[in-house]
């Protein structure tokens, strides 16, 4: 049966369009004129690792089963050079095409390039799609993307390995049922200030470390362990075992914080659940619960009555030095 013929007839050219199609448009800068991309290949072959060992005594992967990729987004110029000034752990840093010189975005390309970042060129469309993709939609990202890798958490036992460890008495605070994630990050700052080897949180039930405590923690949680524990009870039971005492805070405690003689010796600072306190459990374990003395308010912060307790603690131990 013979073939049959094609309807169509002859193709015309395009005349030109699809070549200019392809052209660059205006702004976006030639390849060799893209200083983050020196040196691209040897980088990707020189991954920079995590600074926390890996096994049990290190950090483990954050599961978030409500993104596809597992990972987190940070948008925003100021936002963006922080963390990378940070060294917050980032994958890819997203950039639109056709952005307008800005001294933020040259020093955030910069950066990503020296830790081994990728730098991607994206349109601002594609920018809006990742953002509402996880959970951003409508997000003013201003060009900027930064994708961070999920955190890796440290495992109960090596935190307490780390702050045995130490030149100083350990020193490490524990988070009992604390939801908002603002106030995990303000007290990952207080820890770090004051000389706290770690945070240790509820697996379940309480703040992790996301985008938002980030941001609260000022970087700080770019350098400070933060582990998890399954069971918190078993987990301070542990670390009791291992020669720390457990203070807890609480309005009604059996003591002044002032007054606390614990505080030099090696030390968990546990703080309970906004609005609620320590639950029974964890208050049972504890080898005292202290109050912070006030007038005028019935209860403070859980952020701000750590940032009291850790600086009172660093007190007394640098009276006694």
């Amino acid at each position: 049966m013979p073939a049959k013929k094609s309807k169509k007839g002859p193709t015309k050219g395009s005349g030109g369009k699809g070549r200019r199609s392809l052209e660059a448009k205006s702004g976006t800068l030639p390849a060799e004129q893209r200083h983050w991309y020196d040196g691209k290949q040897r980088r990707k072959s020189a991954k920079a690792q995590s600074s926390h060992a890996g096994g049990q005594d290190g950090p483990r992967r954050e599961r978030s089963p409500d993104r596809p990729d597992n990972s987190d987004l940070l948008i925003g110029r100021n936002p963006v050079v922080e963390a990378l000034r940070a060294g917050m752990p980032a994958t890819r840093l997203f950039l639109a095409n056709s952005l307008d010189p800005d001294d933020r975005v040259n020093e955030a390309a910069k950066m990503a390039g020296a830790q081994g970042v990728d730098v991607v060129e994206v349109p601002r469309s594609e920018l809006d799609r990742r953002c509402e993709s996880n959970g951003l939609p409508g997000a003013v990202h201003q060009g900027i993307v930064l994708q961070v890798r999920p955190y890796q958490y440290w495992a109960a036992e090596g935190l307490l390995d780390k702050a045995l460890g130490a030149d100083t008495p350990a020193l490490i605070v524990a988070l009992d049922g604390v939801t908002d994630p603002h106030n995990l990050g303000a007290i990952a700052r207080s820890a770090a200030a004051f000389g706290a080897h770690g945070l240790l949180i509820p697996e379940r039930r309480a703040a992790g470390v996301t985008m938002t405590s980030w941001k609260t923690s000022a970087g700080t949680l770019a350098k400070l362990p933060v582990a998890q524990a399954t069971n918190l009870t078993r987990a301070l039971e542990a670390y009791k075992k291992a020669g720390l005492f457990v203070a807890g805070l609480d309005a009604g405690g059996d003591t002044d914080l002032p007054e606390l003689e614990l505080a030099t010796g090696p030390l968990v600072i546990v703080v309970g659940a906004e609005g609620k306190g320590l639950s029974r459990l964890v208050r049972e374990t504890c080898d005292v619960v202290a109050s912070i003395p006030i007038n005028g308010a019935e209860s403070l912060n859980a952020s701000v009555a750590a940032g009291v307790s850790l600086y009172e603690v660093a007190r007394r131990r640098r009276a006694q030095a």
